[in-house]
């Protein structure tokens, strides 16, 4: 029996509306799954980020140490970080969260670190003539200021625990790297094209959001903006 002539799944044609109608439970889990490792990788890694970048500040003996590891860590390939997790956390969702958290490091470290170092002296001073004590001064000078500079690195990392937790398909929780891999070996281009295009939705949704966060939080520069 020969395929229809507008049999897409059968011709394994790229783009096709079959396996978007059939398949989008598998496809709305796989979205899900990556959403979920994406998101839990870059919040924990900012609540670790926070207090390395805060120590790294106030005692500049932390600075190189804080900064070395973080970006050794950065070096190791992604595979390798991976299967050096296995033992702690097997083959298990966990284990691309928790090589995603460390390489987001990297980034959210060196981004806070240059975002609190780039409040002006003067606005420092001005705050602390006002009875600004370390902790307020923080909160309600400091960190504020530093939104631009944090928020860049928060979308950076984003993007690229996007991309790196399609590699999770080693160990079978890649998300959308699932239906990548399987269709990659398979060559199942409709597979590969909706799976890949869906991750490149995911990063630029997600940047797009965070830069709405980021204009949200920093009403001063679209006064500034629209003078």
């Amino acid at each position: 029996m020969t395929a229809a002539p507008d049999d897409c799944l059968a011709h394994n044609d790229w783009i096709c509306g079959a396996y978007l109608s059939t398949r989008r439970e598998v496809l709305l889990d796989a979205f899900l799954e990556h959403l979920r490792i994406t998101s839990a990788a870059v919040g924990l890694a900012l609540l670790l980020a926070v207090p390395l970048a805060l120590l790294a500040r106030r005692r500049r003996w932390a600075a190189p140490p804080v900064l070395g590891v973080t970006t050794v860590l950065y070096t190791i390939p992604s595979l390798a970080m991976f299967s050096l997790l296995l033992p702690l956390y097997g083959l298990s969702e966990s284990v691309v969260v928790a090589g995603l958290v460390l390489y987001s490091l990297t980034l959210l470290v060196r981004n806070i670190l240059a975002g609190l170092d780039g409040v002006p002296a003067d606005v420092r001073e001005a705050a602390r003539g006002l009875g600004y004590g370390p902790l307020r001064l923080l909160l309600a000078v400091e960190l504020p200021l530093a939104v631009p500079v944090v928020m860049a690195g928060v979308r950076i990392a984003t993007v690229s625990a996007v991309s790196l937790a399609t590699l999770g398909a080693v160990v079978g929780h890649g998300g959308l790297g699932n239906l990548i891999n399987t269709g990659m070996n398979s060559y199942f281009k409709a597979q590969v094209l909706t799976a890949s295009a869906l991750c490149v939705a995911l990063a630029v949704g997600a940047d797009l959001l965070l830069l709405g966060v980021q204009r949200l939080l920093t009403p001063w520069q679209r006064h500034r903006a629209a003078r």
